[in-house]
């Protein structure tokens, strides 16, 4: 009988690993020497764990023969695809479920190495190498002696070597697997991307240096004292010079402080001095709590404004450089985002020093995740079953030792989406041993047995309203905390739809703590053909589609609509207000006022005609104070009139310029009059034409052909939109797809009966019905044309005929025009609006081009609608609006965008179709949550709207 050979046993061993340190804290530098090996290293790929022997890593073994990849990085993402590529699901396990076994196809890749030592690498003490991450399983040498091999993909491990160290020449081989026991722990919604992805490091420790240390920083909010105290493994002195503190680690000391808090980061600089190492200290004192039924910071409950981060780079995946990290936490502050849920795994260290330094409050989360066990009822689950329990807490310590002296970080959470057992209550139960300073989160626990909170992803707004009316039921201790959606607003595409009805219940309700949107980034991954790759693009045999593309910001970082939508709903100031006054509401938890400038404009017709600046008394968190408007200076005619009220920084910050937009509002005066025509010119039948000012008809269809020297082509009726990812999604409780639903019943394939083309006196009426194929349910649809000699009027009448089973995705009209570039209009802006996503929509006069309409969704879809348009100008024309209108113009149909998926499938054409809509359907979270909310809806109803058009000359 044959058997696998003990010596990779440790693929599928449910333990950690072997040969490592233990979990200590991190910290970028200290006056120990250290050495980047990161870099140039050699590269061998295998398709199976056992295919090679182990002399790869013997000192003098010749590997100039293989091609080189950059660490840290992951090899599917380098080499062109000669490495493998890249897989893609969300919760499936892309290998058989049979833990903690794993494939013989198991692509492993052989790294190496070779390094000299610095000539001045201290000679006394020790050395460590520190791993930060590498996907899934490694097994390491130096200079030919196996050091260890360990589990927990983003996580650190240390190795001591300063005994196998030699001068020059060293030797470091580490064989990394794509597939272990420790792959069923991590089953996140995530590329699958084995390889060394976050940095290796030789770390002199010289004799007396610091093992740990625990930073403890407090604070007291009715004293306004912080008290700190340092512990270490190694005796020493702790010293703050800005608060004349020098103290020996293990002593406390009480002295005034600033808080830090996620709008106030206030940091000390301090030192650990050791008998061997100076380590400097980022100190933040903050107190965070359980009190009142609410987690309360610096004795105040807060609201988290966050979202939920997965690490991602489109070139490098998951091997982000600290310019990468900078950039990410910019464009959060910018945006008025104050926390990050770190999903599903403790980011790369250097970012949690980012959240200290420029503010964020964080949840740390565990790598852990087993989702794939929900398609088995979770039998087997890891986490309820004892042999895994040490592995469950080797990944708890590695997070909390490596972070604790984050005053960013809050909360820990044990991981996401591993349903329940005795391995979660054992990391839990250890969590709050070793740290309570700090709370502790799990979604799975809907009986908060082993939380400090009640936490939920995608409940549906009438669930979060009962919860926040504590009518939600649930255990006695559930009842008495306070709640958090980790994930809600699935940013998915278009979307998402709704935040600003869950930020309305969050701030309506006390025991609603806020929340974290899925998620922050698209992990389209750069590709030659496709612009940008996601699930299924590799020839993966299973895979979860463009679900990985769900993020705020586009892979390239740029945001999407749903991030300023977001920006705009979170607002730390409130600005609303009617006729000539404002009122001002400071929404922020702990800052005042004092860093914002205010300044006011009164437009007419969207146009300003006086601004100015607006005095007002730094209010305190959650004051409000009323302001009056200056009277306009002069008499600026007729026409529609607001203000517009804009808090600006008052001076450049850490993470953002002097006079950048943190909120704003918008007071209407005065309505806008409505476009009229006088029926003054009627109709004249021609030669297979029908004149009407300055437009022409075909005689036999009544269809407008040319409105002066502008040609017009297919104006109709038009219910259809290109499916969005949450129109194709199936909503969270009622499982209702909308997409699915609309094909079914044909509004794709529409059906134009013409009834009549009717010439009066003073119109000309076109008289339709509109249909799917194979039901009896449609629309009658008149057009009524008018003129006055020079501007057409065209009124539109829908009513609804038969039985409608769904709501429409559209109502209005569409039609091409043979050229169009440049568009201006006036309504909302700049960038798109749906119903339910046009917060961030601002009422002015904009200006764009025909293609800077598009948002650029990694699958296409609807997109580019501009809300409450009054009027707008494009290709010749100039359309009025009665009522207003969701403006989109476009260089293909509906049906080719529809068709698509990947913007390369797009191909221009020199017809730009242009869409005029008296109403669309709003957009929602079902992709992942929640559908579109009853009120932003729009059902087969009577309706009737009107456009003006006229040529510019």
């Amino acid at each position: 009988m044959t058997t696998r050979t003990t010596a990779i046993d440790y693929v599928e061993d449910v333990s950690p690993g072997s040969g490592a340190l233990p979990p200590r804290a991190w910290y970028a530098s200290s006056d120990a020497a250290s050495l980047s090996l990161n870099g140039s290293w050699r590269l061998r790929v295998s398709p199976t764990i056992d295919a090679e022997d182990d002399s790869f890593a013997e000192p003098g073994f010749d590997a100039g023969g293989w091609p080189e990849v950059t660490v840290p990085g992951h090899w599917v993402l380098q080499g062109d695809g000669a490495f493998g590529l890249p897989i893609y699901t969300n919760h499936l396990y892309p290998f058989p479920v049979d833990p903690p076994h794993v494939p013989t196809e198991n692509p492993t890749g052989d790294h190496l190495r070779v390094f000299d030592v610095p000539e001045d690498w201290p000679a006394d003490g020790g050395a460590v190498i520190r791993f930060d991450g590498v996907e899934s399983c490694a097994r390491v040498w130096l200079n030919g002696t196996d050091i260890g091999e360990f589990k927990g993909s983003r996580l650190p491990h240390e190795f001591a070597v300063g005994h196998l160290l030699k001068p020059s020449g060293n030797v470091l081989a580490v064989r990394v697997h794509q597939w272990s026991a420790g792959s069923y722990l991590e089953d996140q919604d995530q590329w699958w991307l084995p390889g060394i992805f976050r940095d290796v490091t030789l770390l002199h420790r010289p004799a007396g240096s610091a093992l740990d240390f625990f930073v403890h920083a407090s604070y007291d909010h009715l004293t306004g004292e912080g008290t700190l105290r340092v512990d270490s493994d190694v005796d020493g002195r702790v010293s703050v010079p800005a608060l004349d503190i020098d103290v020996a680690t293990g002593e406390p000391v009480t002295v005034p402080v600033e808080a830090w808090t996620a709008e106030t980061p206030k940091l000390y600089d301090g030192e650990l001095v050791t008998e061997g190492e100076r380590v400097p200290l980022r100190i933040g004192f903050r107190t965070v709590e359980l009190a009142d039924g609410l987690i309360k910071v610096n004795g105040k409950a807060v609201l988290f404004k966050g979202v939920n981060r997965h690490e991602w780079h489109p070139e490098k995946g998951r091997a982000l450089d600290l310019a990468t990290m900078r950039e990410d936490v910019l464009l959060m502050k910018r945006h008025n985002l104050n926390a990050v849920r770190t999903s599903h795994y403790p980011p790369h260290p250097a970012f949690l020093d980012l959240c200290d330094e420029y503010g964020l409050w964080v949840i740390d989360e565990c790598d852990l995740e087993t989702h794939g066990f929900t398609e088995q009822a979770w039998r087997d689950n890891p986490v309820d079953d004892d042999r895994w329990t040490p592995a469950l807490l080797d990944r708890a310590a590695r997070m909390v030792e490596r972070d604790k002296n984050h005053p960013s970080v809050v909360v820990w959470s044990l991981g996401n989406e591993a349903g329940t057992g005795r391995g979660l209550t054992a990391m839990a139960e250890w969590i709050h041993g070793r740290d309570a300073s700090r709370l502790v989160h799990y979604e799975g626990d809907w009986n908060s047995r082993d939380t400090d909170m009640y936490s939920r992803m995608y409940a549906n707004h009438a669930e979060v309203e009962q919860i926040g009316k504590e009518l939600d039921g649930g255990t006695h201790k559930r009842r008495q905390l306070p709640f958090i959606l980790c994930e809600y607003g699935h940013a998915m595409g278009n979307g998402p739809g709704g935040i600003a009805d869950y930020q309305e219940l969050f701030e309506k309700y006390e025991r609603l703590q806020g929340g974290f949107i899925w998620e922050w980034i698209d992990h389209g991954v750069r590709h030659p053909e496709l612009g940008y790759a996601y699930g299924g693009d590799f020839g993966e045999e299973l895979h979860d589609g463009n679900f990985v593309c769900d993020g705020l910001i586009f892979p390239d970082r740029q945001p999407s609509p749903g991030l300023l939508e977001f920006k705009k709903v979170i607002e730390p100031v409130s600005i609303e207000g009617a006729d000539t006054a404002v009122r001002i509401t400071n929404k922020q938890d702990f800052a005042d006022l004092s860093a914002f400038a205010f300044e006011w404009s009164y437009q007419v017709d969207g146009e300003t005609v006086e601004s100015g600046s607006l005095s007002l008394p730094a209010l305190a968190p959650g004051e409000s104070t009323d302001v009056k408007l200056p009277e306009p200076a002069a008499d600026h005619g007729g026409g529609e009139t607001q203000w517009t009220v804009r808090a600006l920084l008052a001076a450049d910050t850490d993470w953002g310029p002097k006079g950048h937009e943190v909120a704003w509002g918008q007071v209407p005066v005065n309505a806008r009059t409505l476009p009229s025509v006088a029926a003054t010119d009627g109709p004249v039948a021609g030669d297979g034409v029908i004149t009407l000012g300055p437009a022409s008809f075909d005689a036999r269809t009544g269809a407008l052909k040319t409105i002066g020297g502008v040609g017009v082509s297919g104006l109709r009726l038009d219910v259809w939109r290109a499916t969005t990812d949450n129109d194709e999604g199936a909503e969270w409780q009622t499982d209702t797809r909308w997409a699915t639903l609309w094909r079914k019943y044909g509004l794709h394939r529409m059906r134009h009966r013409l009834d009549g083309v009717e010439i009066g006196d003073d119109a000309l009426t076109v008289r339709t019905r509109v249909a799917p194929a194979a039901w009896e349910f449609g629309l009658a649809a008149v057009y009524r044309w008018t003129s006055d000699g020079s501007r057409l009027r065209l009124t539109v009448s829908v009513g609804p005929e038969g039985e409608w089973p769904v709501p429409l995705p559209r109502l209005g009209v569409r039609f091409g025009l043979a050229q169009a570039d440049a568009v201006k209009w006036y309504g909302g802006g700049p960038g798109e609006g749906y119903p339910d996503t046009k917060a961030a929509s601002k009422v002015g006069r904009w200006e764009s081009t025909v293609d800077g309409l598009q948002t650029p969704y990694l699958r296409p879809q609807e997109n580019g609608a501009r809300a409450d348009v009054r009027w707008a100008e494009l290709g010749g024309l100039r359309i009025e609006g009665d009522p207003e209108f969701f403006l989109t113009a476009r260089r293909w149909t509906t049906e080719q965008l529809d068709a698509a998926t990947h913007r390369t499938d797009l191909t221009p054409s020199d017809t730009v179709w242009v869409n005029l809509d008296h109403g669309l359907h709003g957009i929602g979270t079902g992709s992942c949550g929640p559908g579109v909310l009853p009120q932003y809806q729009l059902h087969a109803e009577p309706a009737e709207f009107s456009f003006v058009f006229s040529e510019i000359s």
